[in-house]
């Protein structure tokens, strides 16, 4: 039996035996892991596994963690305003910075960047009052992200030229992955297709040696990007499909209803009008699904691939 196969059952005997401590604490060794490498479902249910003995304030922060990626955005604000409450009660400063940018993460994907960068300066200063180093640049990277959507790239690659040094100092490889992968964003929006090649280039290796599932479809999925603005279609495709059955598997329903719809914009420039309509089906039964912000204009566009596809 593997270490982190004790560990569960260990867990699983704690829960049995109503003990609240080791259960916990058991919990959040494995859940950390867990998260690290995309294996959400199981987190969520060893996080509701946790909570059936009591609160535990971190039990409930990976349990939104869980929900959030895996596209259950309000139940994870939910959790994540459970979560702030318990650390703010236990004066745990470090862990009340961690809950706030990650209420800001939830904000940014429900489209409301604004509410998302208010979230972002509240836990900066406490990260780095605290001296959590690796933190800071999460959070960094999170305001560069908001830069961006806000059209300002430049402000986004300051942000993210700041990241790089500090993960680099703390031996961060999975956020260094992450700040490479949004320096390549920024220089795609830019137009710089090759520079932004190479940035992912750089964090696709490290997202798959630091087994970070869901980091490595985005990043497939950006590369796809690339390869669709270079006219290049058939290598669009191959890194979308690439990135498909990563996100099904890690039950990613926004990274899914993200990668179909790129398939349904290559599939309507190849004039394949019935696969597109397919995809769009799809994305739009996950948007409903995931409360995501684009789902009017998904919806409008399938109405007008269909209507498309019945002039043809």
């Amino acid at each position: 039996m593997t270490s982190a196969a004790r560990l569960v059952e260990v867990h699983r005997l704690a829960v049995a035996g109503r003990e609240a401590g080791i259960a916990g604490d058991v919990g959040r060794r494995v859940c950390r892991v867990w998260l690290g490498r995309s294996r959400f479902a199981d987190v969520i249910r060893l996080a509701e596994q946790t909570l059936t003995l009591g609160e535990d304030a971190t039990a409930i922060y990976h349990l939104g963690w869980a929900k959030q990626v895996t596209g259950f955005p309000m139940e994870a604000l939910a959790a994540y305003d459970r979560a702030l409450v318990l650390y703010r009660a236990s004066r745990n400063r470090w862990n009340e910075a961690a809950t706030l940018n990650n209420i800001g993460l939830v904000h940014d994907g429900l489209g409301d960047r604004q509410l998302a960068l208010e979230y972002y300066e509240q836990a900066l200063p406490i990260r780095r009052e605290v001296g959590d180093r690796a933190g800071e640049a999460v959070t960094l990277n999170n305001i560069g992200l908001v830069s961006n959507g806000l059209g300002d790239r430049q402000q986004a690659l300051d942000y993210f030229r700041q990241v790089l040094p500090i993960q680099r100092e703390v031996g961060d490889r999975a956020g260094e992955a992450t700040t490479l992968n949004n320096i390549g964003s920024v220089h795609n929006g830019l137009g710089d297709h090759q520079q932004a090649l190479d940035y992912y280039g750089q964090a696709l290796p490290i997202r798959r040696e630091v087994g970070d599932r869901a980091g490595e479809a985005a990043t497939l999925n950006n590369i796809g990007l690339v390869y669709d603005g270079l006219g290049d279609q058939q290598q669009a495709l191959n890194y979308y499909w690439q990135a498909l059955p990563i996100v099904r598997e890690i039950g990613d329903r926004a990274g899914e209803a993200i990668t179909r719809y790129n398939l349904a914009v290559i599939y309507h420039q190849l004039g394949q009008l019935d696969r597109t309509v397919a995809e769009l089906e799809l994305v739009v039964e996950l948007d409903r699904q995931v409360s995501h912000p684009d789902l009017e204009a998904d919806t409008a566009m399938l109405e007008r691939v269909r209507q498309e596809r019945a002039g043809s």
